[in-house]
């Protein structure tokens, strides 16, 4: 009985795992197929930044959208490879930005929302929408950011202290309250490298002041949110986390970059 060809490709790194052959994209590149066939993927977008803040403190930002599925037909053409960037930090009184987004063939993973800011003179305390929604920063009402389908929202906040946590691929971000701020939402595992990785994870909120619990990122790469006069930590790169938020008058933590991975039967 004749057996249908195997799909054949060059581009990014390369690694095996049994009958697998995977394609491992951490910047933007080429996949070039030779011979067609079904191809699984993992598609992570670049998570948002971190908020920062003068007189409050700011939300955490959302990590990128998540999005993976087997059986997607490779055609021998190259198809071009785009993986997304971390969002900026945003500075004292100004909102983290949305990651960029990361593409294979048809398929495009959004951005995380950045993180929330807060100033009374200002702009408002909402988390951006995004891949994930970035996290709200202080406010007896703050809302966070919206998300896409491979996402969660960012989280609220009920108290004029502390920042909320950015949506994780797993969760929603932690509501952030008086005094302590919420953390990041949890990432998915996946694994299509071969070994189960946590990946989008959210970014934590600000924190209000030392006596507060500190706000830790998701896992999955998401940043740990701050507290007084430290910058937010950036989400860890090329796994699409979220960067924690600044504490008072800090810059917050960038997103952390997105990641691509191809794999398919070789043998």
């Amino acid at each position: 009985m004749f057996a249908p060809p195997h799909v054949m490709a060059t581009g990014g790194t390369i690694t095996y795992d049994g009958d697998y052959k995977i394609h491992t994209f951490l910047s933007s590149g080429s996949f070039v197929v030779t011979a067609g066939g079904d191809v699984e993927y993992l598609v992570v977008a670049g998570g948002g930044g971190g908020g920062g803040t003068n007189i409050g403190n700011a939300g955490g930002g959302g990590a990128g959208e998540f999005l993976t599925n087997t059986g997607h037909a490779a055609t021998s053409k190259t198809y071009s490879i785009v993986v997304g960037a971390g969002g900026a930090v945003g500075a004292t009184d100004v909102q983290g930005s949305n990651g960029s987004n990361s593409v294979f063939d048809t398929i495009t993973a959004t951005g995380g929302g950045g993180g929330g800011t807060y100033d009374a003179h200002g702009p408002d305390a909402d988390g951006l929408a995004g891949g994930s929604g970035g996290g709200a920063a202080q406010d007896n009402a703050g809302v966070g950011g919206a998300a896409q389908t491979g996402g969660n929202a960012g989280g609220n906040t009920t108290g004029n202290r502390s920042g909320a946590g950015g949506g994780g691929a797993g969760a929603v971000g932690g509501v952030g309250g008086n005094p302590d701020p919420g953390n990041g939402g949890v990432g998915l595992a996946s694994s299509i490298s071969g070994s189960s990785v946590y990946y989008a994870g959210g970014g934590g909120g600000g924190a209000h002041s030392s006596s507060s619990d500190p706000a830790e990122g998701g896992t999955g790469g998401g940043g740990n949110g701050r507290y007084t006069t430290t910058a937010g930590q950036a989400g860890t790169a090329n796994t699409g986390g979220g960067g924690g938020a600044g504490g008072q008058s800090v810059v917050g933590g960038a997103g952390g970059s997105g990641r691509v991975i191809v794999r398919y039967k070789y043998k």
